[in-house]
Parts: structure tokens; sequence; C-alpha cells
């Protein structure tokens, strides 16, 4: 009889996970660090080209504006004395600027109001089933590739005092001529047609690419419930496109309120007027830069202009969101 000595246990191999997943376990660690970096920064870094380039070409010039704006400012001497706030009371004193601003804030509400307007009428005739409707649209956009300084001068001499073709026309129905380049109102009317002329097929456009996003179901039952053309526009279209007006208007209101091509080249002196009776902020800024050459109260009137058009957009975008906004519902 033979008698068996108790086995020992065999020794067991260690799990080869453990082996393999020691030296693994920092480099996959630091592989969804990255991965977690990259999914929050990579966003940050696509749009950071528009913000470094907004910041070197809009902010900086901004501040620097404000920083000179604080003292006098010479083109030869250049940083002189540190002086506050004066610059803005001296300006804010002489009546030439509030004349500049009564005449800038007349002749953008005698441009952007139509020009929206006639822009949402273009756009719902552009959407519609137009034969060549490709020719139409790019029919539209033509005047805003023409050069500004070109329709200034075409327009200025449309809206001639004398040998208008404008005031032939208005002779030719029995209407006294007008004078264009004299009287105050005549001339923030030919003014205005000129940014309406220029602007109104882009702006048609932008609201057309809105109006085609809008779905056609609701056209569809629309129709089915008898509603017609502009029972249909309004109720549909212009609730629809409450995001896009709201950009059209800001644009329109930031545009309008910094007009300096079309007043500039309205006549051959590009002072604004005999009497300034069309002179704008930019064109009084351009006085005080360029003819005084007194940039510290340029830079005043610069920031000023700044904050008055902050204050408009900010009124239009309320406006408009109330309106839209009651006309969803």
């Amino acid at each position: 009889m033979t008698v068996q000595s108790p086995s020992r246990p065999r020794p067991q191999d260690p799990p080869p996970t453990t082996v393999e997943r020691t030296p693994m376990a920092p480099r996959a660690a630091w592989r969804r660090r990255l991965t977690r970096a990259d999914e929050k920064a990579s966003p940050y870094a696509y749009i950071s080209p528009f913000f470094i380039l907004f910041g070197v070409v809009g902010l900086f010039p901004l501040g620097y504006t404000a920083w000179v704006s604080l003292h006098k400012w010479s083109l030869i001497g250049g940083q002189g004395a540190f002086v506050g706030l004066k610059n803005y009371t001296d300006v804010l004193g002489q009546p030439y600027f509030w004349n500049a601003l009564k005449n800038t804030v007349s002749i953008f509400l005698l441009s952007s109001v139509p020009q929206i307007i006639i822009a949402l009428l273009i756009a719902a005739a552009l959407d519609s089933n137009l034969r060549a409707r490709t020719f139409w649209r790019m029919g539209v956009l033509l005047p805003y590739v023409l050069a500004p300084v070109a329709v200034a001068l075409i327009f200025s001499d449309l809206f001639g005092d004398k040998f208008g073709l404008v005031n032939h026309l208005l002779g030719l129905v029995g209407i006294d001529p007008v004078q264009w380049h004299k009287e105050v109102l005549p001339s923030h009317v030919a003014i205005a047609t000129m940014v309406n002329f220029r602007w109104i097929g882009y702006n048609a456009l932008i609201f057309l690419a809105a109006m085609q996003a809008v779905p056609r179901d609701y056209y569809e039952a629309a129709l089915i419930d008898g509603a017609g053309r502009v029972r249909t526009f309004i109720s549909i279209t212009i609730p629809q496109l409450r995001a896009t007006i709201i950009f059209v208007i800001v644009t329109s209101t930031i545009g309008g309120l910094q007009i300096f091509d079309e007043p500039r080249m309205y006549d051959q002196y590009g002072l604004g007027g005999a009497d300034r009776q069309w002179q704008t902020l930019t064109l009084y800024l351009y006085q005080l830069g360029w003819t005084q050459k007194n940039f510290g109260r340029a830079a005043a009137v610069a920031w000023m202009l700044f904050l008055i058009i902050v204050i408009f957009a900010i009124i239009n975008f309320l406006l408009t969101r109330r309106i839209a906004s009651k006309g969803s519902r």
C-alpha cells in the first residue's frame, strides 16, 4: 500500500490582465484627458480667428479712440495733455454737433424704414412662381455691386436744382422745381433715395433666403383654409422671419447712422451743404479730424456716435422683438 503525499497547491500565475494594465494605465488616462480637452477646446479654437481679428481691427481701435478722446492730440505732436471729458463737453456745446445729429437721424429714418418695407415686398415677389427667377434675383443685387461714389455722383445729377431729371419730370406734371441742394428735407430725401437704391436689393435677398426656409406645409394649410396671399404673408411669413427682421433692422441702424459716402459726394464741396443742411455726424467727425486737425474732439464724436448706435440698436431690437412676439401669438 503506497501512501501518497498530499499534493502541494500549484502556484497560480498572476492574471495576464494585471500585468498588461499596469504599464498602459497612465497612457490611457493621458489619452482620456487629451480627448476631454480636445472636446472642450476645439469649438473655441475654431471660432478664435474671428475674435482675434475682431480684437485687432475692432476692439483695439475702439479703445485707442477712447484714449485719444481724453487727451489733446495733434497730427504732428501726437499725444498732448490729459483733458478728461473736456473734449466731450466742448463737442456737446457746439450747435453743429446737434445739427449733424438731427440730420443723421432724419436721413436714417427716411432710408431705413422704406428700405426694409420695400425689401420685404420684393422678397415676397421673388419667392413666388416667377419666370426667370434667377435673373430677377441677380438684378436686384446689381445696385449693391455698384461703387457708392458712382451712385452718389449719378443721383446728385438726377436731383439737380436746375437741370436735374427729377425736376424735369416734376415739371411735366405741373409741379414747381424742388431745391434738392438748398432745402433741408428735399436734400435728406435725395440722399435717402441713394441709400435705398443700393441696399434694398441686398436686404431683399436676405429676406428671400429666410422665406425659403419656411416650411411649405404652413402655406398649403393656409390655402386649404381659404387664406389669401396677403393674409398668408402677414400671418405666416412675417412671424417666421422674426429673427431675420431683427438682424436686418439692427444692421440697417448701424449702417444708417454711419452714413458717409452719399452725403460726402452729394455736392462738389463735400461739407454737407452751404448751411450744413445735410451734414451728418460722420461728416462732422471728418471735418474736425482732417480739416481742423482736432483729433481729440473727433475721437469724442466717434465715441458718442458709437454710443448713439448702441442705444438705437437696443431700442430697435426690443421694439421689433415685442412686435414680432405679439404677431406670432
